[in-house]
């Protein structure tokens, strides 16, 4: 301590104003000048150790408040500066510390306010979801970032997107019919446009999945990867070239707000069309059929991940040659929804996705086991589920996997059609009571319910405890 120069001016100021105290009072207290207390109080002059050690003794001041009182505060007003309505407010870190260390009952009250805020928000869009299921349109939203704007759009259109479909299937007979496409890929990408394709180690590319370098005309590809992933981003590559003007014009229908949205649609369009290119239409949806929707043997059949394979199963929508409307869900192990599609949109309005009962949440503590069950809403809608987790890319010894959990659903009417149907107990029997979301959700009684309903008031009720942590009238 003795080496190290503590400026705590606004913190003597807080003590001195808090006992009542004027700065000729406390600087007799400690031995000092009132001017001297001056200065320190305007972080002029560092605290000296005897003066440390006089503060303790005289108004009993933990040393360590006056050296990291801020802390918390700083790291509280980051996250408040962060939110996309005030990243663009301050041109750096410094006022932030200004703050934290002038006037630190002050930032705690912002911190408040903002996450009182934020709930509100949350609470609002809820109620917003609502009334539109419903059928009671409302203009309540929340600021978004770029990321949360395409996740809205793309959620709520059909996911097939029939002109990428169509260039995906004349890039094929481009292609050539023959089995491996990887090779294909590779020798077209070398052929037309002179780009070669590497597999680095991941000491080379600790940080990234594909790279490509304009300068040498490579493409290098982690890997981490496994061989499905890694013709995925081969198939990307590919068509972010080939289909750039199909790509922009579906980028241009989305009608986003900010070129990074714009960005980030284009890349998960490039998705979509490396996985038409993978799995083109008619031969996947005649093997869906013939299969009857079994996505391990749909994996094996096209040599694709069971993740690839979900996700396209969401795609056969093809007027006249449609196939079961799945809709899916993606999630990580903390519960947030990483991603949401469907052949007609996602139902928000009628599934939500958020009740913490669904099979997609249990299936973390059965890794790579498919979980099928047969849910029904409030409202007496019933789906078909499953639920599986993900492996992301592969990690060293000392790494944490990534894992997250799919799940794939369609309306319980379909489950002649499905595989999956024939492990479901007799119709109407065995059939698991969700909601929406908590605080969308009436239903009483219910073990999981972790936040109560915005469309009932609390049951405040001393005498009786109901079996949720928020009992409700």
């Amino acid at each position: 301590m003795a080496n190290q120069k503590i400026f705590a001016g606004p913190r003597i100021r807080r003590i001195r104003t808090a006992k009542g105290l004027t700065q000729t009072a406390m600087a007799e207290g400690l031995g000092i000048s009132p001017s001297y207390l001056n200065l320190i109080e305007r972080n002029q002059r560092p605290l000296t150790v005897p003066l440390i050690l006089k503060l303790a003794s005289a108004y009993r001041v933990d040393p360590d408040e006056l050296q990291g009182e801020a802390g918390l505060s700083l790291a509280a007003l980051r996250e408040v500066f962060s939110d996309p309505l005030l990243a663009g407010e301050l041109p750096g870190e410094q006022e932030l510390i200004d703050v934290a260390e002038a006037a630190p009952n002050a930032a705690s009250a912002l911190v408040k306010l903002y996450r009182a805020y934020r709930e509100q928000a949350g609470r609002l869009t809820d109620l917003s979801e609502m009334l539109a299921r419903e059928g009671r349109a409302t203009a309540i939203s929340a600021a978004r970032l770029p990321i949360d704007e395409v996740r809205e759009v793309l959620e709520r259109r059909p996911h097939h997107l029939e002109g990428l479909e169509e260039e995906a299937e004349a890039f094929r007979r481009v292609l050539g019919d023959g089995e491996d496409l990887s090779g294909a890929l590779r020798s077209w990408l070398r052929s037309e446009h002179g780009i070669a394709v590497r597999v680095l180690p991941v000491a080379t590319m600790p940080n990234w999945r594909r790279r490509y370098d304009r300068h040498s005309h490579r493409l290098f590809l982690s890997e981490r990867l496994s061989p499905p992933d890694q013709l995925r981003e081969i198939a990307i590559e590919a068509s972010l070239i080939r289909m750039r003007a199909a790509i922009a014009i579906e980028v241009d229908a989305l009608k986003l707000s900010s070129d990074e949205a714009r960005r980030l649609a284009r890349f998960e369009l490039a998705r979509y069309a490396a996985h038409a290119l993978m799995m083109p239409y008619q031969p996947f949806l005649a093997a869906a059929e013939r299969a009857r929707y079994d996505i391990d043997v749909l994996r094996s059949r096209f040599a694709v991940s069971f993740e690839q394979a979900a996700s396209r199963l969401t795609t056969l929508s093809r007027p006249a040659m449609g196939g079961v409307s799945f809709f899916l869900m993606e999630v990580d192990g903390a519960g947030n929804r990483l991603r949401r599609c469907g052949a007609e949109g996602y139902p928000h309005s009628r599934f939500g996705g958020g009740c913490p009962k669904l099979a997609v949440h249990a299936a973390f503590a059965q890794p790579g086991r498919i979980l099928v069950e047969a849910v029904e809403m409030p409202d007496g809608g019933r789906f078909l589920t499953l639920a599986r987790t993900l492996e992301g890319p592969h990690g060293a010894f000392d790494e944490r996997p990534r894992r997250t959990a799919l799940l794939l659903a369609c309306e319980l009417a379909q489950r002649e059609k499905l595989i999956y149907g024939g492990a479901l107990p007799a119709a109407g029997d065995g059939v698991m009571p969700v909601g929406p979301a908590c605080r969308l959700c009436e239903r009483t009684g219910c073990l999981s319910r972790a936040e109560p309903p915005v469309t009932r008031p609390l049951g405040l009720d001393e005498m009786v405890t109901g079996l949720s942590a928020f009992d409700f009238q």
